[in-house]
């Protein structure tokens, strides 16, 4: 039964996407797929890590997203924290950005618990804090 509801749900995604897949990914378990208007965003582990992968419907791959911990990040990523103004902050989770045609980014979650503030940081491979956001 299991297998007969994956295969309609798997029908929906063209097989170039599915294809272009299977090409970037073999090694991907509990392949979960999203239908996102125009484009398809899969969901699966690699490697123990938890990712998405969004691909266009031509099959193009878009973006991958990739969560870890703060201990899992480059060293220069984990440096740059450590050096920018939110050095006594607590970092928390991690996603790793890889968006097409531009730089990785590490957006990493931290918190200041004295003030209750909360962003996301966003540094490049090399580091540098590029970006931050507040959290809702």
């Amino acid at each position: 039964m299991a297998a007969g509801s994956l295969q309609a749900q798997l029908g929906k995604v063209p097989s170039e996407v599915t294809e272009a897949f299977k090409v970037r990914f073999p090694n991907a378990q509990k392949v979960e797929w999203k239908d996102k208007i125009g484009s398809y965003e899969a969901q699966f582990i690699l490697d123990g890590f938890e990712m998405t992968a969004d691909f266009s419907g031509k099959g193009e791959l878009e973006e991958t997203d990739k969560k870890m911990s703060f201990d899992q990040v480059p060293a220069a990523v984990k440096d740059g924290f450590n050096k920018s103004k939110y050095n006594d902050w607590t970092p928390g989770s991690v996603i790793q950005i890889d968006k097409k045609g531009k730089e990785v980014r590490y957006k990493i979650y931290a918190e200041k618990s004295s003030l209750v503030q909360k962003k996301y940081l966003y540094f490049n491979e090399k580091g540098q804090l590029k970006k931050t956001d507040q959290t809702l």
